[in-house]
Formats: structure tokens, C-alpha cells, sequence
């Protein structure tokens, strides 16, 4: 228990959690296999409350808090549910809305993203620019009352099933960061809007990764995100602390499942007549990964709670995000060296683990850039 973890919020996460490994788990073996999950998840998550849980009431959302939010992501990465990305459609995407958004805006799609009418993606990496945003080659020109899109994006998750997408663009490319800016796009039936081939990747198989192609798109100028052009650099950055703290917070839930995984699995594996357990490498190994687990929660839970403040800062949110996906690779690693040949097994959740975790340490920018920003608060400070 901490601070965060109010009653209401303990029983919230009981709730998810049944969601997630009654509902939700079975499924993830069929998703894998067909790359992406049914459209009706996403329905079906609303119904249950997962969605848009810390957007307010007033704009049809759970009325909760970050701690909510917190909760939906630490279950979903317990449960290995990774075929659908409520971090992005709820934790980052609602949120650029509920930040930078117009009344109009918010009216507009809130409502439905938390019924999960609508699925919504963030498009900012593209083939030639990934980490540094400021690199996008995305344009948006002004003609009339109308912005018109032209580029590529890559590596967009939710990016098949999206209904409206966040597109990061240069509107001045003069200006370098202070010309980019954020446009939201709804793409059904929209002329020039085409998506690429589903991706494949190394892991999370079922998570519909996809390539974006904008050709001559025209979207409404009203659906700029903010009062002016030019302002997505800075909105970016206020809320990727955001998105780097919900990644740390999956993968501390994502260490504690591949440590219960193994703890199980040496229990009952048998070696020279005893259990696997009994060993003393073993048992040290485990100890060990329990160990990294507790300390990377704790560090985890008071980011949380400095979120909940409103007091949690850039670099203090890539230590989280660089260090608990890093050491999630090394848990999951160890974990599944217990587990012998059968750890290669992909019909053991250590090795799906395996395959799936690597990617955190790209995602929500690398974690050499994680690094850097941490190295330049402290060159400031010097």
C-alpha cells in the first residue's frame, strides 16, 4: 500500500484486474495470431471503464485521477495484455486533448474515445525521424479554413483500427521546433488518408503497429490543437513526462508477472530429484529479481504520487522510464534462463515476455535520449 493506493482506488484495481485476466487474457493467443486485436475490444474496454478513466465526467470520462490511469496501466502489463494500447488512446492522446484542446474539441471526441466509439493514435515518428521530433518532415499548410497534410508516419500504434489520430507536423519548418504543431485527423473516409501494411515486429505481435500515408489531406483548421500555430513542441513536451511515467508503470507490473511466472515454474520442475527451487542459484536469482522489483516500485510509486501533486518533472520521469524498462529487460532475461530450453518456448508467457519487453527501452523515446535529458537538468544545476 502507498499513499496513491486509496480504498477506492485498491478496489478499482481489484475490478481491473479481473477484467483484464478474465476478459481480456484469453484472448491475446488468437490477437498474436491475426497481428491485431478484434475492433470490438475497444467497445467492450469502454463499457468496462478502462477508457479515458482520469478525463472529467463532463466530457464522458471516469472523473478519476492519474491514479486511475496508473492502475489500468500496472494491470494491463501484469496481465500481458498488449494488443491494444489504452496508454495511448486514454493516457496520452484524451489528455493532449483535455490540455491543449478546444471546448469545441474536447465535445467533439472525448465523448467517444471513452466509449471507445472512437480509437484514437498519436502519429509522430516517421521513416527518417523517431526521438527527435524537431525532425519531422510532415507538413501542414494553411489554405483557407483548411490545413493540408503531406508525409509518412511509422511505428504508429493503434495505428490500423485509429478513427482519429494526432499528427505531429511542421506548419513553418522555418522555425525548426517553434514551427511544429499538433493536428488531429479523423480518417474515416478521408481523401488521401492510407494505411500502410500492419508492421512486424520482434514481439507484441497482436498490437496493430502500422504505417501512416498522408497525401494532400485536408482536415479542418479547427482541429489545430491549440490557440496558434506553433505551439505542439512545447504541448509534446509537457506531456511526454506523462506517457514515460505510464510506460515505467507497465514495466514494473511486467517484472512482478515474469517473476511469478518463474517462481511457479521452478517450483514444480524437477532437477537431480528435487525441485529447481531447492537450488540455491535459484533461489538467489529470484531474490535478486524480487529485490530490482521492489526497489523499481517504489521508485515508481513516488513518481506517481508526484504526478498526483503535479510536482513531477521531465528528467525525473525518464530516470523512471529508462531504469524500469532496462531493468525489466534484465529481470525477464534472468527469469527465463530458469525456465531452460522450455523459456524458449513461445507457448510459455516468459517467452513472449521476452519478445515483447525489448521494445520499451525504444518507445517513448530511447532511452539514450532518456539519459541525455537526465545528463542536461544536471549540467544546469552544475
Amino acid at each position: 500500500m502507498t499513499t496513491w493506493m486509496t480504498d477506492d482506488v485498491v478496489l478499482f484495481r481489484d475490478n481491473v484486474r479481473k477484467v483484464f485476466e478474465r476478459e481480456f487474457a484469453p484472448l491475446e493467443e488468437r490477437w498474436r495470431r491475426q497481428h491485431l486485436a478484434d475492433r470490438s475490444v475497444w467497445r467492450q474496454a469502454g463499457e468496462m471503464g478502462l477508457l479515458c478513466t482520469s478525463i472529467p465526467e463532463a466530457y464522458g470520462g471516469g472523473g478519476g485521477t492519474f491514479a486511475h490511469e496508473a492502475v489500468v496501466a500496472h494491470e494491463q502489463g501484469r496481465a500481458m495484455v498488449n494488443s491494444f494500447s489504452i496508454n495511448v488512446h486514454s493516457g496520452i492522446v484524451a489528455h493532449y486533448l483535455l490540455a491543449c484542446g478546444s471546448e469545441a474539441q474536447k465535445q467533439r471526441w472525448l465523448p467517444k474515445m471513452a466509449t471507445g466509439e472512437i480509437v484514437a493514435a498519436i502519429a509522430m515518428s516517421e521513416p527518417g525521424a523517431g526521438s527527435d521530433l524537431q525532425a519531422v518532415r510532415t507538413s501542414a499548410v494553411r489554405e483557407g479554413d483548411e490545413y493540408v497534410i503531406d508525409g509518412a508516419k511509422t511505428f504508429i500504434t493503434n495505428g490500423h483500427h485509429a478513427d482519429l489520430v494526432c499528427v505531429v507536423a511542421k506548419t513553418d519548418p522555418s522555425r525548426g521546433a517553434k514551427g511544429v504543431s499538433l493536428l488531429m485527423v479523423e480518417t474515416a473516409g478521408l481523401p488521401g488518408f492510407r494505411r500502410g501494411r500492419l508492421l512486424e515486429k520482434i514481439g507484441q505481435h497482436g498490437l496493430d503497429t502500422a504505417e501512416l500515408f498522408f497525401d494532400g489531406v485536408r482536415v479542418p483548421a479547427a482541429h489545430l490543437l491549440g490557440d496558434e500555430e506553433g505551439q505542439g513542441f512545447r504541448q509534446l513536451m509537457q506531456q511526454l513526462a506523462r506517457e514515460r511515467l505510464l510506460i515505467a508503470i507497465g514495466a514494473v507490473g511486467m517484472m512482478q508477472r515474469a517473476i511469478d511466472e518463474t517462481l511457479g515454474y521452478v517450483a514444480q520442475r524437477q532437477v537431480f530429484g528435487e525441485p529447481l527451487l531447492a537450488m540455491q542459484n535459484t533461489r538467489f536469482k529470484l531474490a535478486e529479481c524480487q529485490t530490482e522489483a521492489t526497489i523499481a516500485q517504489a521508485f515508481v510509486d513516488a513518481c506517481i504520487e508526484r504526478q498526483l501533486a503535479g510536482t513531477l518533472d521531465v528528467p525525473t520521469a525518464a530516470m523512471a522510464k529508462w531504469s524500469t524498462t532496462d531493468k525489466l529487460c534484465r529481470i525477464v532475461d534472468e527469469c527465463l534462463q530458469l525456465h531452460g530450453g522450455y523459456g524458449y518456448m513461445t507457448e510459455y508467457p516468459i517467452a513472449r515476455l521476452y519478445a515483447d519487453v525489448r521494445v520499451l527501452r525504444i518507445l517513448g523515446g530511447a532511452n539514450e535520449v532518456m539519459k541525455e535529458l537526465i545528463a542536461r537538468s544536471m549540467e544546469r544545476q552544475a
